[in-house]
């Protein structure tokens, strides 16, 4: 990842806080305080004395060379670096959640295909503005949550109890999808059954090298399992065994590259649990090509991603606001 020498000099001068120092809304750091700065984002730099902005500018630099999980992101470092910056306990002649510091970071940012935005828990993330993908600081499901994201984490599990599938599938799993960098998601939708050939939503995703895989999605709101009925909401496995088979082998259309293709790989996904029974006996149903491009999302999954990534809650899983009664409607 490169920045343009205007961008790295523009943060550079943000870092520094090189503003005039009654209305400045950016700390000043001096020589110790810009080693303490990059002391906070994890890195070793010390600076030696030099010009300080030209001085952070190469820092940046360096920062951007490092590895990234995709296209269309940067360094987890320079994530952390827009994180402390961005930390609303340095707040300056403005409100808490830093609106022109904010504003004149994107300035700089959106040269790049950035922006900077305060989620929820107060801490400022990157968005790329091409694809609306988040990229998250620690987007590992797998981390310990805080308070609030084991709050939100609830909120979302009462939704999924109440939700039905095509809710489950619009209000859900294609926003996560978009969110998380899939392009193209198309929903069959339930209303023409005959056109769905299997798949309830099919997209596509850009790799790195510029090639795309096709993805297709098999939703279903209920428990996955391998009883020899389904019962209630829940769903044998071998009721959605024909849906995969006829997933994997029928051709989509792609208008963006006007031809046919097959799907690459099919989500299997639940908004309840998925058993052990049921992944095994899908496993030795398909042949060995076949189970290699299937992937199982359940309940936790849906859960833990929806959280690690921020993604913005479905409107109907939010409460709504207490009325208060009358006779507590202050004067």
């Amino acid at each position: 990842m490169q920045f343009k020498p205007r961008t790295l000099k523009e943060l550079g001068n943000l870092i520094c806080g090189n503003f005039e120092a009654p209305e400045s809304v950016f700390v000043y750091r001096s020589s110790s305080a810009l080693t303490e700065f990059f002391e906070d984002c994890d890195t070793d730099y010390v600076h030696d004395g030099s010009t300080r902005m030209y001085w952070v500018a190469d820092r940046l630099r360096d920062i951007l060379e490092g590895p990234v999980s995709g296209a269309n992101m940067v360094p987890m470092t320079f994530l952390a670096v827009i994180a402390r910056l961005m930390d609303q306990e340095d707040a300056r002649n403005e409100a808490a959640n830093r609106p022109k510091a904010l504003s004149m970071l994107n300035d700089a940012l959106r040269r790049e295909g950035f922006e900077a935005f305060y989620a929820e828990d107060r801490k400022c993330y990157l968005r790329h503005l091409g694809t609306k993908t988040v990229l998250a600081l620690d987007a590992n499901p797998h981390r310990p949550m805080s308070k609030e994201e084991l709050d939100r984490r609830a909120l979302l599990e009462a939704y999924l109890d109440r939700c039905s599938e095509d809710e489950l599938i619009e209000e859900v799993l294609l926003p996560f999808f978009r969110h998380i960098g899939f392009l193209r998601i198309s929903p069959a939708g339930h209303a023409d059954k005959a056109l769905e050939y299997g798949k309830d939503v099919w997209m596509k995703y850009r790799l790195p090298t510029m090639h795309w895989l096709y993805f297709g999605i098999q939703a279903k709101r209920g428990k996955l399992d391998a009883a020899g009925m389904g019962k209630g909401s829940n769903v044998n496995i071998g009721e959605i065994y024909n849906q995969v088979t006829m997933m994997l082998g029928h051709a989509i259309f792609d208008s963006e590259v006007n031809r046919k293709v097959l799907v690459d790989h099919a989500f299997i996904v639940a908004g309840g649990d998925i058993t052990k029974a049921a992944r095994n006996w899908l496993a030795e149903k398909l042949n060995a090509t076949q189970r290699s491009q299937i992937m199982f999302i359940e309940r936790k999954d849906i859960l833990d991603l929806y959280i690690v990534n921020r993604v913005a809650f479905p409107a109907k899983a939010t409460p709504k606001p207490q009325r208060q009664h009358e006779d507590e409607i202050p004067f």
